[in-house]
C-alpha cells in the first residue's frame, strides 16, 4: 500500500508544481509522478539533511499537507533545473 501511496502523493505534487512552473501541458502522468517523487526527496535532502528545517523531513512520508507542500516545493526546484539544463522548455 506505501508504494500506492507514493505514486499518488508523487503525481499530486508533480501535477500541482507543474501547473506553477507551467509546464504542465509538456509533461504526461508517468512524468508528473517522476518529477513529484525525485522532487520530494529532493526537497527532503536539501531542507532536511542541508539545512534542517524540521518540517521538511515529512517529504515523501505519507499522504499529508506538509509532505505534499514539501513535495510540491521540491518539484518546483526540479522542474526549474530542468528548465536550465533545456530538457523542459
Amino acid at each position: 500500500m506505501g508504494w500506492l501511496i507514493t505514486i499518488l502523493v508523487g503525481a499530486l505534487c508533480g501535477w500541482l508544481a507543474s501547473m506553477i512552473m507551467k509546464t504542465d501541458a509538456q509533461q504526461g502522468a508517468v512524468a508528473n509522478i517522476l518529477i513529484g517523487i525525485v522532487g520530494a526527496l529532493l526537497a527532503q535532502f536539501i531542507f532536511g539533511d542541508l539545512l534542517h528545517i524540521g518540517g521538511s523531513y515529512n517529504a515523501g512520508n505519507g499522504f499529508n499537507f506538509l509532505s505534499i507542500v514539501w513535495g510540491v516545493i521540491g518539484s518546483a526546484i526540479l522542474i526549474a533545473i530542468l528548465k536550465a539544463l533545456k530538457i523542459l522548455r
